[in-house]
């Protein structure tokens, strides 16, 4: 555990389920763990007791990637945690392809098509996982491509070794979500969902997806949070190809004061890592890390003029795979964007084509 981990209250302590299995971490809602193939392993899903209609059941909160061993797990759980009964809603915080990509198979009650359970989902993270889907492989944007690789060469990408890797996830996305329902129910910031009778306040957050949605249950004083608050590790706020101009960073982090108006002591289920308590305090947390990622571009770029490309290693200290190549040239360029938007920094193409950022001076007043 780090120092800001020290910081956080895990009131399970150590504890994590074993895949194909549930845990109750209030009455009615149950956290169940699937694994994933990447450095960040693993994903939590939620399951919630609910009633649609007269008909008792149940919701699921997020899908995992389409994958065998997700799918086996999920299998463990229709069968053993959920007594007879069907899955009447699918909700998916955002469209990413840990929390979609089994969407379309669940919705259809797994192998033995169990039942017909309909979509949730914000309208801008259904229309994107749509798209991204069904899309053309070759503009697979946020993942790879020939769209991506042109628009990282722009913002300065040099190491060669991971251009091809990069040009040739065309797939990435429809892999891992291969169909996305072709009818669902809207989600709505400020809306309350009714989930087993208690009413979840659908919260907007931006920067990191489309529509981001968290649901607040003011009965448990649980937060569902998706990836919008994280206990371990910040979320990513990336610029892709398909918004190139976008200010993810401010996005992001306008969201996270949303979160303030929410008791400091609720507890929150993440997508990633131990469920905590200590909001507030990891809010603040997280202002502080982009803080200080946004000052060292500051200085960067008033020794000289910097690409998203250049400013990767300063950010990141590590080697990176392809995958987290594309999320650390993304960042990168987010944190660029938010001072560039500003008008801290302003932007010129080199002679080469490529996007360099440099610090404006401040006019020099006559004494």
């Amino acid at each position: 555990m780090n120092a800001l981990e020290q910081q956080l209250n895990y009131p399970l302590g150590d504890f994590l389920p074993d895949g194909g299995t549930v845990h109750e971490v209030v009455p009615g809602v149950f956290w169940v763990r699937m694994p994933l193939p990447f450095v960040l392993d693993h994903i939590n899903l939620w399951l919630l007791r609910d009633e649609v209609d007269g008909v008792k059941g149940w919701t699921i909160v997020d899908c995992g990637i389409t994958h065998p061993q997700i799918k086996a797990y999920w299998e463990q759980v229709f069968e053993s945690a959920l007594g007879g009964e069907p899955v009447l809603r699918v909700v998916v915080t955002h469209c990413h392809p840990d929390h979609l990509g089994l969407a379309h198979w669940i919705c259809k009650g797994g192998d033995k098509q169990r039942w017909e359970a309909r979509l949730a989902m914000s309208l801008g993270d259904y229309a994107w996982g749509r798209l991204m889907s069904e899309g053309d492989n070759n503009n697979a944007a946020n993942a790879g491509g020939e769209f991506a690789v042109a628009h990282f060469l722009a913002h300065g990408l040099a190491d060669e070794a991971m251009i091809e890797p990069i040009r040739n996830r065309k797939s990435y996305f429809s892999d891992l979500v291969p169909e996305v329902p072709s009818r669902y129910f809207r989600l709505k910031d400020g809306d309350s969902l009714r989930i087993g009778g208690s009413d979840w306040r659908l919260i907007a957050g931006y920067g990191h997806s489309p529509e981001h949605m968290a649901l607040y249950s003011e009965q448990h004083n649980v937060l569902i949070s998706g990836d919008m608050v994280l206990p371990r590790i910040s979320t990513n706020v990336s610029v892709f190809d398909i918004e190139p101009e976008a200010n993810s960073l401010q996005l992001f982090l306008d969201s996270l004061g949303v979160y303030l108006d929410l008791p400091p002591d609720c507890l929150v289920l993440p997508s990633h890592g131990r469920p905590f308590t200590g909001l507030h305090t990891r809010i603040r947390q997280l202002r502080d890390h982009h803080a200080a990622r946004l000052q060292e571009v500051r200085e960067a770029c008033a020794k000289s003029p910097q690409s998203a490309g250049d400013i990767v290693p300063i950010m990141f200290h590590r080697k990176l795979d392809a995958h987290q190549t594309t999320f650390a040239m993304g960042e990168a360029l987010a944190h660029l964007h938010m001072l560039w938007h500003a008008g801290e920094l302003k932007r010129e193409r080199d002679a080469k084509g490529v996007w360099r950022f440099s610090a404006v001076l401040s006019p020099v007043l006559p004494v």
